[in-house]
């Protein structure tokens, strides 16, 4: 009798075992993709809205002064939206500042210690390979040549790709260099970085894509061709 209970018990215990496996795949695969695209929405709603409401800046009256240096960007913040053709005729994610959890649950995240956009230096950002959305799901389909473009409040910007993607260990913290020496580059220039996990599952190394800033382009002037694919 005791055997006969021993293995009910058992039974059960692998059941509840098996339901939450199965709930938390759920949970990974489905809702956290769910959340992440709410997230992402409303990151890329309040950016429109914000640089809708922005009015142009009056002419000075007297000679202008030498520019002062942007303000950095604000941490946990949005600033960007990010194209990239080749992921999909719809694909876009807002890039935010910083790359702790709470901000790559939201869309794709800004390495604050790397250059601003479009300026000289290394403009790198990371995101999620599965789970919140799978932003670079298809990480692996980048090729040289394709275009990353991305629009701040006054300007389009188009990266080119120069690699494939390249495998790499977590700690190799040189990628995002201004110049990465494991890159194509060779010289200070305008460069973009994506990083994103690998295996698809897993977070043992990295995949890396490195990209030149090949033109920029109003706003006001309306959407790059590069965004045709």
């Amino acid at each position: 009798m005791s055997v006969r209970i021993l293995i009910r018990s058992f039974s059960e215990l692998c059941i509840t075992a098996g339901t939450l496996i199965v709930l938390f795949v759920a949970y990974l695969l489905y809702w956290t993709g769910v959340k992440a695209d709410h997230a992402a929405s409303d990151q890329i709603s309040g950016l429109q809205q914000q640089w809708a409401a922005q009015q142009p800046a009056p002419a000075p009256a007297a000679a202008p002064r030498p520019a002062a240096p942007p303000p950095p960007y604000a941490e946990g913040r949005s600033f960007a939206v990010m194209y990239v053709p080749r992921l999909g005729r719809d694909w876009h994610r807002p890039v935010l500042e910083g790359t702790a959890v709470k901000d790559l649950q939201k869309g794709l995240g800004h390495y604050a210690n790397t250059t601003r956009l479009g300026q000289e230096g290394n403009f790198s950002v990371a995101g999620h390979r599965r789970t919140y959305g799978d932003p670079f799901k298809d990480f692996p389909e980048l090729r040289p040549g394709d275009a990353v473009v991305l629009r701040d409040d006054t300007t389009w910007y188009v990266y080119r790709v120069d690699n494939r993607p390249y495998r790499t260990v977590p700690g190799d913290v040189g990628v995002i260099d201004p110049v990465p020496a494991k890159s194509p580059y060779r010289s200070p220039g305008r460069y973009l970085t994506l990083t994103t996990c690998d295996p698809e599952w897993g977070s043992s190394h990295r995949l890396i894509v490195w990209a030149h800033l090949d033109a920029t382009q109003p706003v006001a002037h309306g959407r790059p061709t590069a965004l045709d694919g």
